[in-house]
C-alpha cells in the first residue's frame, strides 16, 4: 500500500493534494494525524539508488514535487509544479536553482536530498507544518550556494533553529515572518545580524 501511494503521488501531484483535501477536515483526530505523518515520511524518504540512476538534482526534484513543492531549474524561466513538467535528459543536465516549498510536506527525512545540490540559490519555507529546528540545521548542506531564504508561518521553528542560519555564509537576504515559537525575537534577529553582517534581514511580524 505504501509503495502504491508513493508511486501515485510521484506520477501525479494532484493525487497528493487530493489526499490532503480529503483528510484536512479530520486532522484533529490522532489516528489521522499519525497516518498522514506516516505517509509523508514515505514521500520524503531518500532513495540512494534513484540518486545514482538519475542524479541528485532530478532525484531532489522528484522529492520536492512529490511533497507538493515547486522548483525552477537553472537557465529555465518556468517553474516546475508537477512531474509532467520535468525536463528529460542525462544526469547532471538540469540543476535546481530555486525552490518554493510553500504549503508542502517536506520534512527533515528528505533534506538529505540537498547534500549534493550545487546550484540552489533560493529557498522559500512558508506554511510548512513539518519544518523544524532540525530542518533549519540541515540547510548547511546548501551553505555554499544559498543566497535567499524565507522562513514564514512554520510553527515548529524556534530560536534555536533560526540561530543555525548563521552557517549560511553566502546568504544575501533572509525574510522571517509569523514564527510563534521564536520567543526572543529581538535577541535572535540581533544575533543573526551580528553573524551575517552582509545579509539583509527582514523580520517584521516575526
Amino acid at each position: 500500500m505504501a509503495a502504491t501511494l508513493a508511486a501515485l503521488c510521484a506520477r501525479n501531484k494532484g493525487f497528493h493534494n487530493l489526499l490532503l483535501s480529503q483528510t484536512s477536515t479530520q486532522l484533529n483526530t490522532p489516528p489521522t494525524r499519525l497516518l498522514w505523518g506516516w505517509l509523508n515520511s514515505i514521500f520524503n524518504k531518500v532513495d540512494g539508488k534513484r540518486i545514482e540512476q538519475v542524479g541528485p538534482d532530478r532525484a531532489a526534484a522528484e522529492w520536492l514535487l512529490r511533497c507538493g513543492a515547486h522548483l525552477r531549474f537553472k537557465d529555465r524561466p518556468s517553474w516546475n509544479r508537477d512531474y509532467n513538467t520535468l525536463p528529460s535528459g542525462p544526469p547532471g543536465r538540469f540543476q535546481i536553482e530555486e525552490i518554493d516549498a510553500t504549503d508542502s510536506s517536506i520534512m527533515h527525512i528528505g533534506f538529505e536530498h540537498f547534500r549534493h545540490l550545487e546550484h540552489v540559490k533560493s529557498l522559500k519555507l512558508n506554511k510548512c507544518m513539518y519544518i523544524t529546528d532540525e530542518c533549519i540545521g540541515m540547510l548547511h548542506l546548501l551553505a555554499g550556494t544559498l543566497q535567499h531564504l524565507e522562513v514564514a508561518s512554520c510553527g515548529n521553528v524556534t530560536d534555536k533553529g533560526l540561530l543555525q542560519v548563521k552557517d549560511l555564509s553566502v546568504l544575501e537576504t533572509l525574510r522571517l515572518f509569523d514564527l510563534p515559537s521564536v520567543r526572543d525575537k529581538t535577541g535572535t534577529v540581533h544575533l543573526l545580524q551580528k553573524d551575517l553582517p552582509s545579509c539583509e534581514i527582514t523580520a517584521e511580524g516575526i
